[in-house]
């Protein structure tokens, strides 16, 4: 049964990765829309990269802008990780794709309460835009199916130890979210790390098509650049929020009750579960602990060639 989802997204190298496998697969996932949030690099810096990446596949998916900042602290952007633009690698000639002018939250809510049934929102980055949105019309979350987000970890951080980079840019927003009461499906490091691409399967991606051949030029840079944090291979991290979405067999998890740390102090932004085995706490979170790591980048690469494939 095809799902509806709406992608807020960073964009950012593995943020494109997860566009291009979502709309490489119309026939399982109705993209309703595209929503950008600052994170990875500044607010126009990351829509410029959505609208890149649409333009460049031809998409006819409605992109919006969010929120410029977090709810609460300044913006921590990520150029040691990204590059300048934010999605360093490929030369685009800036993309003129059209971005909607209307308010990103009231767009979201429309779209979601006139969309039969029910939609699944994708967090690919700090969920700013997916709080104001709950707390501004509380009564959409009658049409949210559940929220698949990329954030987090449980035993460990990347921005520090302790604090996986979206949550840490805005915990009182992924507080929010976590509360809500809506069904979280959680891609953190736990299971993004082993998320991972080889370079050999990306140099396999060179001169192949149109499009593998950008994910190449995008993936390139990513592999060198994630040298420098320890990485021999490349986490996809932000494509596991969609990769479940199409295969959820892929990965397995654990029910867990998840709470993130508001608190100024060393700990901020920190996720983490309640594992006792007799707890009041009643579980939010599927929280994703492993995946088969070659089915993961085969479904990459057969979504890249539909692409490629595409008139």
């Amino acid at each position: 049964m095809k799902k509806n989802i709406w992608i807020d997204c960073d964009p950012g190298h593995d943020d494109a990765l997860a566009i291009l496998v979502a709309l490489a697969n119309p026939e399982k996932l109705n993209v309703l829309g595209i929503s950008t949030i600052g994170g990875n690099q500044r607010l126009e810096k990351v829509t410029q990269n959505a609208r890149n990446i649409l333009q460049f596949i031809h998409a006819k998916t409605p992109l919006v802008a969010g929120q410029e900042t977090p709810l609460v602290k300044t913006l921590t952007i990520a150029p040691e990780a990204h590059g300048d633009s934010g999605m360093d690698g490929p030369f685009f000639e800036d993309g003129e794709y059209p971005v909607l002018s209307q308010n990103a939250i009231l767009y979201m809510y429309e779209t979601l309460m006139k969309t039969e049934g029910k939609t699944t929102l994708v967090g690919l980055g700090p969920l700013t835009n997916l709080a104001l949105l709950l707390k501004t019309f509380p009564e959409v979350k009658d049409k949210i199916e559940c929220i698949s987000i990329m954030g987090g970890g449980l035993d460990r951080g990347n921005y520090n130890s302790l604090a996986e980079f979206n949550i840490f840019v805005d915990p009182e927003a992924a507080h929010i979210v976590f509360h809500s009461g809506i069904n979280i499906i959680m891609s953190g490091l736990d299971v993004t790390e082993k998320a991972a691409i080889t370079l050999g399967e990306i140099q396999s991606l060179k001169n192949k098509g149109r499009v593998s051949q950008l994910v190449y030029e995008l993936l390139s840079f990513y592999n060198e650049s994630g040298k420098q944090f320890g990485f021999v291979d490349s986490p996809l991290h932000d494509l596991c929020a969609i990769a479940y979405l199409l295969a959820p067999d892929m990965f397995c998890g654990e029910n867990y009750y998840v709470d993130v740390i508001t608190d100024n102090n060393a700990s901020r932004g920190m996720t983490f579960a309640d594992k006792r085995l007799v707890t009041q706490s009643k579980t939010n979170s599927f929280v994703l602990l492993d995946v088969k790591r070659k089915e993961f980048v085969e479904l990459l690469l057969k979504s890249l060639e539909e692409l490629d494939n595409a008139r």
